[in-house]
């Protein structure tokens, strides 16, 4: 921590009056007014960024990405022209870390897919976690007072300090027993409000916060958009929501809409377009979603949407409407099978988005894949830039893939699964990079590297695996002469099921 602190001063002046106000430590405080100290030596908005967490309680551990959305939505992050605001927030977070205020960090699955192996199928998906020191938790906590409170038990002693509380965690069974005795006591005036808790009823009291500017919560019947106009978070997650009420349309602020495992919701309102300060959307493993609304490509702020549900009703998206939108991160494209033309894909400019690290097309695995086969020029038109880190594709019905896949010189993971129509993979042997390589129900395939005309060798694969390949029988083609060369030098996890007519390993 005084490190931190030291590492900008370069005067033996500036040495000495750091001194003599780190001689404050004493057998009461212990060693907080130092850490205090390095705390007081941050910018203005770099100790709120900071003293935000204290709404959490200790050893808490938040999604990076997360984080960063609720500074904005609490306006923590300075505007700089020509930067976005997640750029200076990764920033800021990333000065934090280096001078020891957050700790912990580590890779989570994002979404995990789990094969019959047992393992991750996504092990490049991954999104970053952190947590803070208890010490430093204690300064965040002495920073903010009052402004602050996590509430993980027992309420009762806590309903008094709510009314000076802007940002408020709650883990409790039934939260809204809580609000609802505060509200009895005057209405809190709540920016930030975290339940993690288990909500029983709708909690229509929500609409007497009209302050809020970020929640999150597991139930979303009670939505008033008419009163939470100055909402820009809202985090519904993992909710029973069958559907968002239409006038949430009037969230003119509104920058992150996080609707991921929903897995009763069925449609989105059909005015999303009028979100124009929308930023983040997440639509992941929402099963039931079966379209996207009319004209998303309105939503020209958008920079991450998850999941786009290709969709057969009257006045819904196509592909056509991410055209415009400079999206990054994962995107999944769904229900592929429902794409009536190739061009229209094209259309999507997949390539120009540079931004997107992780690709996913799905098919749904049904009848009508044998009525509308053009899934080869489906893919076809789905090309995406060169530096794409993770491409994965689910019930295709083409034969072959196209020649772009193998000019894919910084894809790191490959995923095929339920391709059951597949007779020759790509030259994936050529990829400079590819570290995992997932193969799943390729019932068509007969050989894994065909075509090559030298010596194969995967440089870089880490992790290969084979899960019910059943006609698979060799490795490389008769005609090719592999020599003393080795096939895989690099693997360190190998998984074969389900694959009866392979009969030998690679040397």
């Amino acid at each position: 921590a005084l490190g931190s602190v030291l590492c900008t001063k370069t005067s033996k002046q500036e040495w000495d009056a750091v001194l003599n106000r780190s001689m404050i430590c004493d057998e009461e405080n212990g060693i907080l007014p130092v850490l205090k100290l390095s705390y007081n030596c941050l910018p203005s908005y770099m100790r709120r960024c900071f003293a935000f967490y204290a709404m959490f309680p200790k050893d808490y551990e938040i999604d990076v990405q997360s984080l960063i959305h609720l500074w904005m939505a609490n306006g923590f992050i300075p505007e700089q022209p020509g930067v976005c605001l997640e750029t200076i927030g990764e920033k800021k977070f990333n000065e934090l870390k280096s001078r020891s205020f957050f700790q912990d960090l580590k890779s989570v699955p994002f979404d995990e897919r789990i094969s019959t192996s047992g393992s991750s199928m996504n092990m490049y998906c991954l999104r970053i976690t952190c947590k803070i020191h208890d010490l430093m938790h204690d300064v965040a906590e002495s920073a903010m007072g009052k402004e602050c409170a996590a509430i993980t038990t027992s309420p009762s002693q806590s309903e008094d300090a709510l009314h000076s509380t802007r940002h408020l965690y709650l883990s409790v069974y039934r939260p809204e027993n809580l609000l609802n005795a505060s509200l009895e006591k005057g209405s809190p005036a709540f920016q930030t409000l975290i339940c993690d808790g288990y909500v029983k009823e709708d909690m229509k009291i929500l609409s007497k916060y009209n302050s809020i500017r970020a929640l999150k919560i597991n139930r979303g019947s009670f939505l008033r958009p008419k009163y939470l106009h100055h909402l820009r978070y809202l985090d519904l997650s993992g909710s029973d929501i069958e559907a968002l009420p239409e006038d949430i349309s009037i969230l003119y602020h509104l920058q992150t809409l996080n609707l991921s495992d929903c897995r009763d919701l069925q449609r989105l309102p059909k005015e999303l377009k009028y979100l124009t300060s929308l930023r983040h959307l997440y639509t992941h493993k929402c099963p039931k979603l079966k379209s996207m609304p009319a004209e998303l490509g309105h939503l020209t702020s958008l920079q991450t949407l998850t999941c786009f549900v290709v969709g057969t009703d009257t006045g819904c998206s196509n592909v056509r409407e991410l055209q415009n939108l400079d999206l990054g991160g994962r995107l999944e494209l769904r229900q592929l099978e429902n794409v009536a033309r190739a061009d229209v894909v094209e259309a999507a400019g997949l390539g120009n988005k540079k931004k997107l690290t992780e690709l996913e097309l799905v098919w749904t695995d049904n009848d009508q894949q044998a009525q509308n086969n053009n899934h080869k020029e489906v893919v076809q038109g789905l090309k995406p830039h060169d530096g794409l880190k993770a491409l994965r594709i689910y019930s295709c019905g083409s034969s072959t893939f196209p020649s772009w896949m193998n000019m894919l010189n910084g894809m790191v993971e490959f995923t095929l699964c339920s391709c059951e129509k597949l007779e020759k993979l790509p030259a994936l042997w050529q990829l400079p990079v590819l570290e995992i390589l997932h193969l799943v129900e390729l019932e068509s395939l007969h050989c894994l590297c065909s075509g090559a005309t030298t010596p194969v060798t995967f440089q870089k694969l880490k992790v290969l695996t084979l899960i019910r390949m059943h006609k698979l029988v060799a490795w490389l083609d008769a005609a090719v002469i592999q020599g003393e060369g080795l096939i895989f030098p690099e693997v360190e996890e190998l998984v074969i099921r389900m694959c009866g007519k392979l009969i030998a390993l690679p040397k």
